[in-house]
């Protein structure tokens, strides 16, 4: 008389759900694993992660946890989250931006030449110039009076067809002249080179960098997911008086973007 067959059939090592060891929340164990995935290339760009009840069977956990491991990815901007579709690979890369001390004196935008060394297509769009009164917090940066005018430079920045920054310039009205210094649009090294030939020379950069949540109209054009935050770098540039003669707000996604700042001081020798 021939064996009979289990009636249940040997879990195999594929179906064996993943051992996840204490004390560390096993859904925070869920979001390291697939992360690193991720981070090998096992889920490349734009690729979907396993479904939910899937990443609960290889884990032997519930739903609920694997959503909150999927949300610590969202939140780290790995992954972006499509109702009724899934959890998919950010497509855009870390973006470089780096400041050289002393500034390398390139005309070049830093923007366009770090998205095309990504293989990624940069572009800028002016979104407003207007001479209007600046915000209470421009206002104390450039020490001009309360209802002093400033020109307002908006811009709006892509890559390959994605919102990555916002760029907001504040130029004190007598330092601008008005609103041609900013037409035709430009990056901010030729347009301190239009201040310049007005009179005001940028020799001072200074850089004030904060991470926060986003306001509403930010996380709409950066198209950020809830909780994701962003950099501000505020750059002030003063003039050879020693004047606040630009206030620049730009605001990045916290996710995207790495700052570096590289000082050189042309004697080979570093002191601190």
């Amino acid at each position: 008389m021939g064996s009979l067959s289990p009636a249940h059939p040997p879990t195999t090592d594929r179906e064996r759900p993943v051992d996840l060891q204490p004390p560390k929340a096993r859904y925070r164990q869920v979001a390291d694993r697939l992360r690193e995935a991720i981070q090998r290339g096992e889920y490349g760009p734009g690729d979907p992660l396993p479904s939910q009840p899937d990443l609960a069977r290889q884990y032997g956990l519930n739903q609920t946890s694997i959503s909150r491991a999927i949300s610590i990815l969202r939140h780290q901007g790995l992954v972006r989250v499509e109702k009724g579709r899934g959890a998919f690979v950010q497509e855009m890369p870390t973006v470089r931006r780096v400041r050289r001390i002393p500034p390398s004196g390139d005309r070049d935008s830093s923007f366009a030449t770090e998205m095309r060394r990504l293989g990624l297509d940069p572009k800028t769009d002016l979104v407003q110039t207007a001479v209007a009164r600046a915000p209470a917090e421009i206002v104390e940066r450039l020490g001009i009076p309360e209802d002093g005018d400033v020109l307002v430079r908006t811009r709006h920045m892509y890559a390959s067809g994605r919102p990555v920054q916002l760029a907001t310039s504040y130029i004190p009205i007598d330092v601008a002249g008005g609103r041609d210094v900013a037409d035709p649009d430009t990056n901010p090294a030729v347009l301190y080179e239009r201040l310049a030939a007005r009179g005001h020379r940028a020799t001072r950069l200074v850089e004030e960098i904060e991470v926060r949540q986003p306001t509403t109209d930010e996380a709409d054009f950066l198209e950020l997911s809830e909780g994701q935050p962003v950099i501000v770098v505020v750059r002030l540039a003063h003039d050879q008086h020693g004047r606040v003669m630009d206030v620049a707000v730009n605001v990045l996604s916290g996710y995207q973007w790495q700052l570096v700042y590289e000082w050189d001081n042309g004697s080979g020798e570093l002191s601190g």
